[in-house]
C-alpha cells in the first residue's frame, strides 16, 4: 500500500512540474532568429518585436540573425532546438516558397507552430536612378528597347523577389538579367549605385531611400494605393491584374507547449496594437496585423499554392 502511495505522489508530482515550467516561463532569454540580413526588411520589425515582447516576458528576447540558404539556415535551426519556447523564429512567405522550391528542405510545414503575424506587406517595384524611366509605362519601354540589360537583383534561389520579377517579365513582355544577393542590405548600395536596376522589394526596404531620392519606386503590388506612398500608382492601374503581399510571423517549433504558445500569441497582439509599432509598419507602406496561430497557418499554407504554379513553370525546382 505504502508503495502505491509514494508511485501516485511521484506521478502527480512528474505530471505538475512541466505546467509549472510553463507557468514560469521565461527563466532565461529567450532567441528571435532571424532568416537575413541586419537592416533589412524583416529585421527591422523583428527588433522592435523583440524588444517590447522582451519587456512584457521580464527576460530578454535576442534577435539573432542567421543567414543562408534563403532564410532555410534559420528554419533549420529553430527546428532543431527543444520545442520549449526558447528559440522563435521570424516567419516570412520563405518558409511556404522553399517547401515548394526545394526537394529536401529539412523541414515540412507542419514542423511549425504558428504564432502570430506580426504584418503583411506589399512590394514596391524599385528602379535605379541610372536607368532613364520615371514611371512604370516608361521602365516597361526602356526594358523592351534594351532586353537583357536591365539586371533585376534577387535573394537567394527562387526567392519571392526572384518570383514577382519572373512573373513581371511574363506580364509585361520583357527580358532582365538575374543579379543575386545574399540580403536586401547589400542590395541596397548596388541599387543606389546603378550597379543593379531593379529590385522587387517589400516596400518597408525601400521607402526611405525612395523620400531620399535614391531610388525611384514605379509601382506596388497592393490592390488599391498606398497610405504611405499615394503618389505610386499600382501595377492593377497600369492594366496588369498583379496583387501579391508577403507577411512576417512569428513561430515556434512543433511541440512547444500550448500555454507557451498562448501567452506568446497574446503578447504579440499586445505589441501589434502599441502606436509606435503601427506607426514603424505604416511609414514602411505595410499593414501591422496580429493573428490567431490558426490565421497564420491558413496564410502559410496559402503562400504555398501561390507560387507552387510559377516555381513548376519556370522549371525553378531545385535539389
Amino acid at each position: 500500500m505504502r508503495t502505491a502511495q509514494v508511485l501516485a505522489v511521484a506521478f502527480a508530482l512528474a505530471c505538475t512540474l512541466p505546467a509549472a515550467a510553463q507557468d514560469s516561463y521565461p527563466t532565461r532569454p529567450v532567441r528571435l532568429v532571424v532568416g537575413f540580413g541586419a537592416g533589412g526588411p524583416t529585421d527591422i520589425p523583428a527588433r522592435m518585436v523583440a524588444d517590447k515582447l522582451g519587456a512584457l516576458l521580464g527576460q530578454r528576447v535576442i534577435v539573432e540573425n542567421k543567414m543562408g540558404a534563403a532564410g532555410m539556415l534559420a528554419t533549420r535551426d529553430v527546428l532543431a532546438q527543444p520545442a520549449d519556447g526558447y528559440n522563435l523564429l521570424l516567419c516570412t512567405h520563405f518558409e511556404s516558397i522553399n517547401t515548394a522550391l526545394y526537394k529536401s528542405p529539412g523541414f515540412k510545414l507542419s514542423d511549425l507552430a504558428p504564432i502570430s503575424l506580426i504584418a503583411k506587406y506589399y512590394y514596391g517595384l524599385a528602379l535605379s536612378n541610372a536607368i532613364p524611366a520615371d514611371s512604370f509605362e516608361q521602365f516597361l519601354q526602356y526594358a523592351k528597347q534594351h532586353p537583357g540589360e536591365v539586371s533585376y537583383a534577387t535573394i537567394g534561389a527562387g526567392s519571392a523577389q526572384e518570383i514577382m520579377a519572373r512573373q513581371m517579365e511574363k506580364l509585361a513582355g520583357i527580358s532582365l538579367n538575374r543579379i543575386p544577393f545574399r540580403s536586401g542590405s547589400q542590395v541596397m548600395p548596388d541599387l543606389i549605385a546603378g550597379r543593379v536596376h531593379f529590385y522587387v522589394s517589400p516596400t518597408i526596404g525601400v521607402v526611405p531611400q525612395y523620400q531620399a531620392k535614391q531610388a525611384k519606386i514605379v509601382g506596388v503590388t497592393s490592390p488599391e494605393r498606398l497610405k504611405a506612398l499615394p503618389e505610386v500608382p499600382t501595377i492593377k492601374e497600369k492594366g496588369i491584374d498583379y496583387v501579391r503581399y508577403g507577411f512576417l510571423g512569428i513561430c515556434a517549433a512543433k511541440g512547444t507547449p500550448q500555454p507557451i504558445l498562448d501567452l506568446l500569441n497574446r503578447h504579440i497582439a499586445t505589441i501589434v496594437a502599441m502606436p509606435e509599432y503601427r506607426d514603424l509598419i505604416e511609414k514602411g507602406g505595410s499593414l501591422p496585423e496580429a493573428s490567431t496561430p490558426a490565421q497564420l497557418g491558413q496564410v502559410i499554407a496559402q503562400t504555398v499554392d501561390d507560387v507552387a504554379a510559377t516555381i513548376r513553370e519556370f522549371g525553378m525546382q531545385q535539389e
